[in-house]
């Protein structure tokens, strides 16, 4: 399933901007980055599942916030993209 995930951290204290970071390397370890804080996840549900404890366990939710967008089947018709940004297509080999 196509997630999208996007957050908003307070980086008003040092704290905030320690969790900003630490929200990143979750979205980047499991997703691809689209925007700044706005990622897609290519994942079954237990991988989701996974996702949303590690980012809430990250959060303050009294000054964060975070989003969940479950995009029904089929992506490629959910999705228009226009402008510079190359996504990743999951469904075929990756080749590093």
């Amino acid at each position: 399933m196509l997630i999208i995930a996007t957050y908003d951290v307070s980086t008003e204290t040092a704290g905030g901007r320690k969790r900003l970071r630490r929200v990143a390397k979750i979205c980047e370890r499991m997703g691809q980055r689209v925007q700044k804080s706005v990622f897609e996840f290519e994942v079954d549900q237990m991988q989701y599942e996974q996702l949303e404890r590690e980012l809430l366990a990250e959060i303050d939710e009294l000054e964060d916030s975070l989003r969940f967008y479950r995009l029904t089947e089929p992506a490629h018709l959910r999705v228009k993209q226009f402008g510079n940004f190359r996504s990743t297509d999951f469904e075929k080999p990756l080749i590093v």
